[in-house]
């Protein structure tokens, strides 16, 4: 199977009526996990890598870690990075293995944001790869009463489509009621449907998810038994990520999900035997943890079958 771009992935999944999971790796039994629930499930995936995880793991050793799993499993897997606010680092990505990049330029203004997410453009696309830009801001949604503010925050439909045009990107990051983290929330979940429905009316290519980690409660259970301290977290519930699919959302990021799995295997090996020292014994609950958490987002998003 050849490597495959996020646009190849979306693009069918726009046609499907379904969502590519788009989950972030940083080291060998997080893809391994992620692999084998694809495996299992018959679905692509996108394995997104953020400039941490780069600096963390080695630009080499994830390329190579990706390579091997698209070799070994004979899916259509993209390598993908995730929140690209590093020329250097993206232009490292283009030139270096990776199938899409993401510009995310979302803390400039409107004009700035379209002049950065074009050059990406520009480098990428003659190279073939796909180009995801971001356009409105997730951080703090929840928390603002203001409802001048919080239309600031989220995407304006009309904006969408000016910045799809003037920038030539593949795909769009909205925000429309997410966050990034494991606190969510402090109220009732809600995602902003209506203006989601606005946005893909407007821009006629995929629409991306960001902030949309469900924490589910085997997982936070599990995590909080063992010893974590993670009061107060609350994840997008699946109702609201299955409605977001189906009106129009291509792509979901999880990435929370499975930090926290895997934090809970962890935990739990090392407290239940304490002189366990051998990293296999934890990391391997820990690989069929993150399993879990994607076989349960691909049934979500409706990839099974996909591949």
């Amino acid at each position: 199977m050849p490597m495959v771009t996020n646009d190849e992935l979306m693009q069918k999944a726009k046609d499907g009526g379904y969502a590519v999971g788009a989950f972030n790796m940083n080291n060998m039994e997080i893809i391994q996990g992620i692999v084998s629930a694809c495996q299992e499930k018959n679905s692509p995936a996108i394995i997104a890598v953020s400039e941490g995880a780069i600096k963390y793991a080695g630009f080499n050793f994830i390329l190579s870690l990706y390579r091997t799993a698209v070799d070994e499993s004979g899916l259509p897997l993209a390598l993908h990075l995730d929140h690209g606010k590093d020329l250097e680092v993206i232009k490292r990505c283009i030139e270096g293995g990776f199938t899409s990049v993401m510009i995310d330029a979302s803390q400039l203004p409107f004009e700035e944001n379209v002049a950065a997410t074009r050059e990406v453009v520009e480098l990428a696309h003659p190279a073939g790869i796909s180009v995801e830009g971001e356009l409105g801001r997730l951080a703090g949604v929840e928390d603002i009463v203001d409802v001048d503010e919080r239309e600031a925050i989220l995407t304006d439909p009309q904006s969408a489509a000016e910045f799809v045009e003037a920038t030539g990107v593949d795909s769009l990051a909205v925000a429309i009621g997410t966050s990034h983290g494991a606190y969510k929330f402090k109220s009732d979940p809600k995602l902003d449907i209506k203006r989601l429905k606005e946005i893909v009316a407007s821009c006629n290519i995929p629409i991306v998810l960001h902030g949309a980690s469900g924490v589910p409660d085997w997982v936070l259970e599990r995590a909080t038994k063992y010893g974590a301290q993670l009061k107060g977290a609350r994840g997008v519930p699946n109702e609201a990520i299955a409605e977001a699919v189906k009106n129009g959302v291509c792509k979901v990021n999880i990435d929370t999900d499975l930090r926290l799995a895997m934090l809970g295997a962890v935990r739990e090996v090392l407290t239940e035997t304490p002189q366990q020292f051998d990293p296999r014994k934890y990391l391997g609950p820990a690989r069929e943890a993150i399993k879990r958490v994607v076989t349960e987002k691909i049934d979500l998003l409706g990839s099974a079958g996909k591949a």
